[in-house]
This record gives C-alpha cells, sequence and structure tokens, in this order.
C-alpha cells in the first residue's frame, strides 16, 4: 500500500516535468527511483526531492562516475572539504552536492537500475530466441 502510494507520488512529479511522457518504473528504493521514458528515450532520475532528466548514454556515464568517487578517502580525510563531492552530470541543468550517505544511496539507485535494464535486455533477447524456435 504505502509503496504504490510513493510510486503514484513519484508518478505524478515526472508527469509535472513532462506532461506527455510514458514513463515506466525501472527500479525504486526509499532513497529515490529510475523511471524509464519511452516517449522521449530518456531515463528519470528521482533522488534528493529533485527529478532529473538522462539521455540514456549520459545515465550510465552519470552511474560510472558516481561509482569512481572514493567514499573511503572521503572518509579518511578530516577536512572539512572531504564531507561532500560535486558531481555535474553530462547535458542537465543539475548539479549534485553528495555527501557519503548520499553518494551509497545514490549507488544503490543506480546499481539497482543497471541489473534491472540489463535484466530486461536478456530476457527479452531469450523470449525472442525462443519464440524464433517455436516457428
Amino acid at each position: 500500500m504505502i509503496s504504490s502510494i510513493f510510486a503514484q507520488q513519484h508518478y505524478k512529479k515526472i508527469e509535472m516535468v513532462c506532461p506527455l511522457a510514458e514513463v515506466e518504473e525501472v527500479f525504486s528504493s526509499v532513497h529515490g527511483a529510475v523511471y524509464q521514458c519511452s516517449r522521449k528515450n530518456c531515463y528519470w532520475l528521482e533522488f534528493n526531492e529533485t527529478t532529473t532528466a538522462f539521455k540514456v548514454s549520459d545515465f550510465f556515464l552519470f552511474k560510472k562516475r558516481i561509482d569512481s568517487i572514493n567514499v573511503e578517502a572521503m572518509l579518511a580525510d578530516t577536512s572539512r572539504t572531504s564531507d561532500f563531492e560535486l558531481v555535474m552530470p553530462h547535458r542537465t541543468d543539475r548539479c549534485f552536492m553528495l555527501s557519503v550517505q548520499d553518494i551509497l544511496n545514490l549507488r544503490e539507485i543506480l546499481a539497482g537500475s543497471k541489473f534491472m535494464i540489463e535484466f530486461n535486455s536478456e530476457l527479452k533477447k531469450l523470449l525472442r530466441r525462443d519464440a524464433v524456435l517455436v516457428f
């Protein structure tokens, strides 16, 4: 029940950003979600109460950038400048100021999304292959 209310709220936010968008949830957690828009061929990341659109290639570059952040170095460094990481994704109007916890939460969302995207792709390949064998 709570997750369906949560999903409805997310869909409403994305509809406000792009009212004609046809979105499907790729992955969600309590920290955010990723949606795929078939109309615009992009992914929408909802994180920290904001929604950011990514072209497909930019989405995977953003994931790679988040994965490359050295969290251990951030934790070991005692200077104030190491408390946050500033990330500016390609071709977006968004700038992320991320704490260590934000980075870990975002990694969870992005890893889950990548897994679901790859899983869906492999599943479609198998279904197509089986459909060809039946005929």
